[in-house]
């Protein structure tokens, strides 16, 4: 019998400190549980992912005296086998590093696999850094057990679609008793129940029992929502461990099961995962938690407008940092209605957050005035709606400066697509929450965190509300785009294609599909397309936004910004 302690933890990139002494105490923790085993997540040590960080000397040194460290701590623990990442020099021709597995017991290296599958797809650029490693399997003897160790991407090939090497069927070659499996893998909606469906078939195709242990934790747009597991040939996914908070838990391992560290056998998982809305809720709270940690902001500030996108970027921002560290700035226009203002002293109200009032008529007629006597003709129009926008962008950024508050920019996926939005002012900001939210599911969140609240956080009457940017008179979004039901539907086919769940993808496309039987709705699409790509420079120039589909803009959609789309 083997006992495995799973190792799921929040590390943080570059902390090379700061993860050792993380992977220490939870090593230390296995220890007193009596495990044989702790694993931790891919690229532990320095945490993932590094970036060109690889290519500075000063951190792969850094990485070097960590693994030092680790090597101390684990003679200091002899009975006790280590599983962690790290990146570690290649030899001979190539990137001069691997993204390495080390086994690490009683002072020293007892087992270095290589990782073979480089992704470098979505969000993935690992081959910019790596050299693949050999088409070899790795199996260590562990107390009476054969474990085989494999790197996250190396177990995603187990149909061949996507790489030569199937490093699987290798594996199950060597016939180890177990797999582990380190990974890394950042979270969407829909990602975990795509893991268990990759790694439960895997298991039951080799006939190989699996363990899988994942990082969690938000690095900059990413968000790792741990949910580590364990699958059975026979029974599937029988063990997961906690989503989006850490989780150090000892499993025992006999004759092929997995059984609780007291020896019983362990809950049955559900097949879905949490609900949509709840999703999205939790995973932008931890990334917006972490984000604002790692980059030493303890508060944050939001203009609110009294619409559903700044209200909801509220509400999310203070079950994220809590009300005594938010705030909300509210800069009425001349064309601002009296309830646009009154709503957002409603919800701030509701939340508990300190409501700023920041006024911006006289500002914009200032600013009208100098540029008529500057450049002979009045601001009017577009520019002068823009200006308004920009005016707001530069209050905030003012209180962001002298009160050290993190500003977060409130535009949603719809009106990010198609550039309705004005850089230099909405587009504003270190952090966005629902930039990969569609407009639709704005809504739909804002209604979920009243129900998840039991109580009314966001006024209805914001929910109700027509959206309007309010920079002109009787202005309403529906006058410069379609209505969002039938933008969203149309952006989705757009910008995620395939890479949207099958049952989403099928409704877009039917949707779409409808769309083309007559002029008007060729037209439409055509718009929206055209819409989409010219606005690429917008986007390029917006804060990173907290990603929970499975494509959204960022470095998960690297398009050009000089070139002929449509």
């Amino acid at each position: 019998m083997l006992r495995i302690t799973l190792a799921q933890l929040n590390l943080t990139v570059g902390d090379i400190e700061g993860n050792v002494a993380r992977m220490v105490q939870a090593a230390q923790q296995a220890a007193r549980e009596q495990a044989d085993l702790i694993v931790f997540s891919e690229l532990s040590l320095c945490g993932y992912y590094p970036g060109d960080l690889l290519e500075e000397a000063g951190f792969l040194q850094r990485i070097q005296v960590g693994l030092a460290a680790l090597q101390q701590a684990s003679a200091a623990l002899p009975q006790l086998h280590w599983v962690l990442g790290a990146p570690t020099p290649t030899q001979g021709p190539g990137k001069k590093l691997h993204n390495s597995l080390l086994v690490l017991q009683g002072g020293t290296v007892r087992l270095q696999y290589a990782k073979q599958l480089l992704p470098t797809y979505n969000i993935f650029d690992e081959r910019r850094h790596f050299e693949p490693g050999p088409d070899v399997a790795k199996v260590l003897r562990i107390g009476s057990a054969q474990v085989g160790l494999l790197i996250c991407e190396d177990g995603w090939n187990d149909h061949g679609a996507d790489y030569s090497t199937n490093p699987f069927e290798r594996l199950r070659d060597a016939a180890p008793d177990l797999v582990v499996s380190i990974n890394a893998s950042p979270s969407h909606i829909g990602k975990r129940e795509q893991r268990h469906q990759i790694f439960a078939g895997a298991s039951r195709r080799h006939g190989l029992p699996i363990l899988y242990v994942n990082q969690i934790g938000g690095h900059d747009q990413l968000v790792y929502d741990g949910a580590s597991f364990a699958a059975e040939p026979d029974a599937g996914v029988v063990f997961e461990a906690a989503r989006f908070v850490e989780d150090v838990r000892t499993l025992q391992f006999d004759r092929g099961h997995f059984r609780t560290a007291d020896g019983a056998a362990p809950a049955n998982i559900p097949a879905e995962g949490l609900p949509t809305m709840d999703f999205y809720r939790q995973q932008i709270v931890l990334g917006l938690r972490d984000y604002a940690r790692r980059c030493g902001f303890q508060q944050a500030v939001v203009g609110s407008s009294g619409g559903i996108d700044s209200a909801l970027t509220l509400a999310l921002a203070v079950e994220a940092l809590g009300a005594d560290n938010v705030v909300g700035v509210t800069m009425p226009s001349r064309y601002s209605s009296s309830g646009s203002v009154d709503d957002s002293v409603a919800l701030c109200q509701n939340l508990g957050v300190k409501l700023h009032t920041h006024p911006i008529a006289e500002l914009v007629v200032d600013y009208a005035q100098q540029f008529a006597a500057s450049f002979g003709q009045p601001l009017q129009g577009l520019p002068l709606e823009n200006l308004q926008a920009r005016i707001r962008g530069t209050v905030l950024m003012e209180y962001s400066n002298a009160f050290g508050h993190l500003l977060l920019t409130t535009g949603n996926k719809s009106e990010i697509s198609v550039g309705y939005c004005t850089l230099y002012g909405d587009t504003n900001g270190g952090l966005g929450l629902i930039g990969d939210l569609y407009k639709t599911e704005v809504f739909a969140l804002a209604r979920h965190v009243n129900a998840h609240a039991g109580r009314e956080l966001i006024p209805q009457a914001i929910i109700d509300k027509e959206p309007s940017a309010e920079l002109a008179p009787g202005q309403r979004d529906v006058d410069s785009l379609p209505p969002y039901p039938v933008l969203d539907e149309v952006l989705k086919l757009l910008i995620e294609g395939d890479r949207l769940s099958a049952a989403e993808h099928a409704a877009a496309q039917a949707f779409v599909a409808q769309l083309h039987t007559d002029d008007t709705g060729r037209a439409l699409v055509q718009r929206v397309r055209t819409m989409v790509a010219r606005n690429e420079y917008k986007r390029r120039q917006a804060p990173p936004i907290v990603r929970v589909r499975a494509r959204a803009f960022g470095n998960g959609r690297q398009m050009p910004i000089a070139a002929k789309y449509v």
